[in-house]
């Protein structure tokens, strides 16, 4: 028995534990051996060393790897079939939250396999994915919004009928939502994707995203990491939120030269998004607030800001390889969703169907 000196409802930090404890007590075989002489806690465990440690995500990965590790470890390649893989879907709690999961059991495997640990073709039968979520915020929501985290104070709270935000303490309460107010316009501003707002810099350096405000592009590949499926080329910034990071950056500027006056150490003042001092890891809880107080309903997440930008740009009748480029997806991916919203769908079918000639092509 190992403990992991975390109190019973300290679930993160115990599987945080459990983590390190594999890592440091456990020296995986690397040869090459039967499926079923090979255990499962050995291949997430050489995926952590060669994968996982060096990503720059890797502690959120490692959350999700020792899961893996406490149901899956004991068992063998062999076991890994549709029936255990069904049997790990029933003990989570989300379907969602089960099929990630189980996606990072089919990348340890296959990096296993690609390192010729394991010659057998080993699939994790991976639950439906879920429906695309239709839920997306007008111009005038978000506005309301980024007006709300803007203005929120401690104490403030959302209606008991999912109505806007009931002041509290509106004259001592301090700003407890600013940073917040950054991450949504950068976010919809530039159609990106949460964590590279979030690692968003005036600096280029390792493990951030990089915001050229000389020339108004944001690189949003964090620095020294490799280009996935996910892609996130560099985006042009428009003038708008151009306007507001170039302000941001001048009162970070500031901050820190007056500090150094005082002979105080200069907190913060690299990222965008910061709260007291320090970059922001996740935004998911403090979001969610921020929706409830702006009245906004269920189903909206920092996610749907991207989706709302794309949207809006597929609405607006730009053409689908600009949407793509700007958002940072493939062009198939953005046509299979959101190709209803440009005015040009089945343009040349209601044409017809109207007896007169289509004035204009989806591109």
């Amino acid at each position: 028995m190992h403990p992991t000196g975390c109190a019973a409802s300290e679930v993160a930090g115990a599987h945080q534990a459990l983590a390190d404890y594999l890592r440091a007590a456990h020296r995986p075989a690397r040869t090459q051996r039967d499926l079923d002489a090979i255990s499962l806690a050995d291949v997430l465990s050489i995926y952590v060393d060669d994968v996982v440690a060096p990503h720059p995500d890797h502690k959120r990965i490692a959350k999700r790897i020792a899961r893996l590790s406490a149901w899956w470890g004991s068992k063998t390649l062999a076991q890994v079939t549709g029936s255990s893989c069904r049997a790990y879907v029933a003990s989570r709690p989300s379907l969602g939250g089960a099929r990630r999961d189980l996606q990072d059991l089919s990348a340890a495997i296959g990096h296993h396999h690609r390192e010729g640990y394991h010659r057998e073709l080993v699939k994790v039968a991976l639950p439906k994915k879920g429906e695309a979520r239709e839920r997306w915020l007008s111009r005038s929501e978000v506005a309301r919004l980024v007006w709300t985290a803007w203005r929120a104070r401690e104490g403030d709270r959302p209606g008991a009928d999912g109505t806007p935000a009931k002041a509290g303490n509106t004259i001592t309460g301090r700003h407890t939502m600013r940073h917040l107010a950054r991450f949504i316009l950068l976010a919809y501003s530039t159609a990106s994707r949460p964590g590279a707002v979030l690692t968003a810099s005036w600096e280029v350096a390792a493990g951030r995203s990089y915001l050229d405000l000389d020339r108004g592009v944001f690189y949003r590949l964090r620095e020294g990491a490799q280009q996935t499926n996910k892609r996130q080329p560099p985006v042009r910034l428009p003038p708008s939120i151009l306007a507001h990071l170039r302000r941001w950056r001048r009162m970070a500027d500031q901050a820190r030269a007056e500090a150094e006056r005082a002979g105080l150490p200069a907190e913060g003042g690299h990222y965008v998004v910061e709260w007291r001092g320090e970059p922001v890891a996740r935004v998911k809880v403090g979001f969610a607030n921020a929706v409830a107080l702006a009245g906004l309903g269920e189903g909206v997440s920092p996610h749907t800001l991207r989706h709302s930008a794309v949207t809006h740009l597929m609405q607006q009748g730009v053409p689908t390889w600009e949407v793509a480029g700007f958002a940072g997806m493939g062009e198939a991916v953005l046509r299979r969703h959101y190709a209803h919203h440009h005015p040009d769908h089945m343009g040349e079918a209601v044409a017809a169907m109207s007896g007169r000639q289509k004035r204009y092509r989806l591109t």
